[in-house]
């Protein structure tokens, strides 16, 4: 019951709440909220400042009816007030908090008060996930998201870098707050999880980066069937299901807030926009990438939903070409695939030249793009190159 609750009503609340500015809501599901029976036992947590105000939904059957109920009596208390009220405690489900940045909620659900700036960026108080952020180029994504103003998911399987990852953003004093989840992209499961933990501690999902992938090259006599599915479920049916679990919440906030626009971007690569020699897998499902965006665009903009996929050109700055033991240049290196080239650097300066820009593709590159897509309403279904001109578009 509490799943569904948090899958549809907190985000209806969140929309149903706020004014001018989109609040950032957060449901505590504790048993000590639903055994309360009387308004006064809430008041009396030490963490409830005396004046804060608390509306009460009695409602509690199904998500449907606990949505009736709140568009009520939510209209009702905007017509004699000028602010939303501080909670909302739904019986015998839990309290939700309600306020202006997630560093606030912090304080009302008993965390230290401190001293922190309001982020004011390009990006203030919306609440971003991005998968296979604990390291590398998602974690530069992450943190470039961060740094304008976002509440941002830090989505991972491997949880050690990811906490370290959501750890290091909180650092700052700013209202903004980072999260992590555990997550598989091929679980429908795991994915469904991540979904409902980001929308309990967020209240719902502005923006999802479908960035974990992974790279598994080869020729037809190289390659094992058992490779193939495994990029395939990552790179492809991945993408598939961060789009069908975030867009339910993502209609969800259309629904109740008919100006209100979210998007969906995948983070695909030239290679879906240009065959790859020995590297079908990879290339054939970012070619399929790009056929889901303009398929989910198509079926998601009437939701004010936009759909879109980012092409970045070669990272040669990342460990898949730069690792000293294991990237790709010392492996070209030493299998003599660029002829003459006696060093790294060499090998390093060989596909640079191969780029009009000259120089390989940078996290900042591919943020622009992102903050584009973001920030303009008028555009769905595309796949943005990030190349430097290598791959050009007809």
């Amino acid at each position: 019951m509490v799943d569904e609750i948090v899958k549809q009503v907190l985000p209806a609340l969140r929309m149903l709440a706020s004014r001018e500015n989109v609040l950032t809501i957060r449901l505590d599901e504790s048993e000590l909220y639903s055994a309360m029976k009387e308004v006064e036992e809430l008041r009396a947590l030490p963490f409830i400042q005396e004046e804060a105000t608390i509306l009460v939904v009695d409602e509690t059957t199904e998500p449907a009816e606990i949505i009736s109920d709140l568009e009520v009596k939510l209209s009702m208390w905007k017509e004699e007030r000028s602010y939303y009220p501080d909670y909302v405690w739904i019986r015998e489900v839990g309290l939700v908090g309600l306020a202006p940045n997630a560093a606030l909620l912090d304080e009302m659900f008993g965390g230290e008060e401190k001293n922190y700036s309001i982020s004011l960026g390009r990006l203030a108080d919306r609440i971003a996930i991005v998968t296979g952020a604990a390291m590398g180029f998602g974690a530069g994504i992450a943190s470039m998201l961060f740094a304008e103003g976002a509440n941002v998911v830090i989505a991972d399987w491997n949880e050690v870098e990811g906490q370290k990852a959501a750890d290091l953003l909180n650092q700052d004093a700013t209202s903004n707050r980072a999260l992590f989840v555990k997550v598989d992209v091929s679980d429908p499961s795991s994915v469904e999880n991540m979904v409902s933990a980001t929308t309990k501690h967020f209240g719902g999902i502005d923006l999802i980066i479908s960035n974990a992938g992974v790279l598994r090259a080869g020729s037809l006599e190289e390659m094992t069937p058992e490779n193939f599915d495994f990029m395939t479920d990552v790179n492809y049916k991945g993408y598939f299901l961060c789009t069908k679990y975030s867009s339910a919440v993502m209609k969800l906030q259309s629904k109740y807030r008919k100006d209100y626009f979210t998007d969906i971007i995948q983070i695909n690569s030239k290679s879906g926009l240009k065959g790859s020699n020995k590297n079908f897998g990879y290339a054939g499902g970012k070619f399929g990438g790009i056929g889901l965006t303009q398929s989910f665009a198509m079926e998601l903009m009437p939701h004010k939903i936009k759909v879109n996929s980012v092409c970045p050109g070669n990272f040669f700055e990342g460990p898949l070409w730069s690792d000293p033991e294991k990237g790709l240049f010392v492996q070209y290196l030493r299998a003599g695939k660029v002829p003459g080239a006696k060093s790294i650097e060499e090998v390093k300066a060989f596909y640079e030249a191969q780029v009009p820009a000259g120089r390989g593709c940078r996290v900042k590159d591919v943020f622009r793009a992102i903050l584009y897509i973001i920030e303009q309403e008028y555009e769905t279904g595309q796949a943005v190159p990030v190349t430097g001109g290598q791959i050009m578009l007809n």
